[in-house]
């Protein structure tokens, strides 16, 4: 099972934008108050242009998850991702907490969002990423059953797309595995996320890590798929509201002119991968 990328590419690259604008507030860390819906209002109005004017000056296509409160609190934002030519796909409803929902209220949020999305984008979505970064036991169950092509939530390979299996747990004989899906899954990791090591949150992260922390250790996780893992894929994730401050804008903006100028590199969204893997 692998990646066969098209001739002359040695290594696939994926920005995966997560704007989330409200929605994370409001959703993950249950916060209403002005000044935290001030940060996701930066999000839109600030964040978005710089990053989408920073993936145009590579010629970078990717993917933007997006959840569908966002669609509508910013429609004009929206609008500019849509132009932009990047893959929509979905991120939940309101960035909803889905481990702390009840199953009936996750399948409900889906089905919304993928109405939703339908409305507003024209289209379905192809790939999921969970609000969570997580699943819930039914989560892989109901991306299946709604017709979801990949995912890109989970943490169980660092350069290699997969098929995920449910886990059957067992602590006295050693836990076993479910079939494999039909999903795709593209792994994520913290490790190349803007959100934890940038963004303070009271009582929760601190953030301010340095922007040349972030570089190299981004660079390094690019420089080792691109020499030891053939057809690899790297995917970084980054949200506007973090990585369009001007200090971290600056280290992205460094990182894709550095990632650009090595040969056989291909930045792509993800959808377009399925047609390269082969089991």
């Amino acid at each position: 099972m692998a990646l066969l990328l098209p001739d002359g590419k040695r290594l696939a690259v994926n920005i995966g934008v997560d704007f989330d604008a409200h929605a994370t507030w409001m959703g993950t860390f249950g916060q209403t108050s002005p000044g935290f819906l001030s940060r996701g209002e930066y999000d839109a109005l600030v964040g978005l242009p710089r990053v989408l004017e920073a993936l145009r000056a590579q010629g970078v296509i990717g993917n933007f998850f997006t959840p569908t409160h966002t669609m509508s609190t910013f429609p004009q934002a929206f609008e500019s991702v849509l132009e932009s030519g990047h893959e929509i796909s979905a991120h939940g409803c309101w960035h909803e907490p889905i481990m702390k929902i009840t199953p009936d209220e996750e399948r409900r949020l889906l089905a919304l969002q993928i109405k939703q999305h339908e409305q507003i984008v024209g289209k379905a979505p192809r790939g999921y990423r969970s609000p969570a970064w997580d699943f819930t036991d039914q989560t892989l169950g109901l991306l299946e059953e709604f017709g979801f092509e990949w995912d890109s939530s989970l943490m169980g390979r660092d350069f290699e797309p997969y098929r995920p299996r449910p886990v059957i747990l067992d602590y006295e004989n050693g836990n076993s595995f479910g079939d494999p899906s039909h999903l795709l899954e593209f792994p994520v990791s913290w490790y190349l996320d803007d959100w934890p090591a940038t963004e303070h949150i009271p009582g929760v992260s601190t953030g301010f890590e340095s922007p040349r922390a972030i570089y190299e250790r981004w660079k390094a996780h690019i420089d080792f798929a691109y020499t030891r893992v053939p057809n690899g894929l790297v995917s970084i994730t980054v949200h506007p509201q973090a990585i369009g401050r001007p200090h971290n804008l600056l280290m992205f903006e460094e990182l894709l002119d550095y990632v650009a100028g090595l040969e056989g590199v291909w930045f792509t969204n993800l959808s377009a991968l399925l047609p390269h893997w082969t089991d």
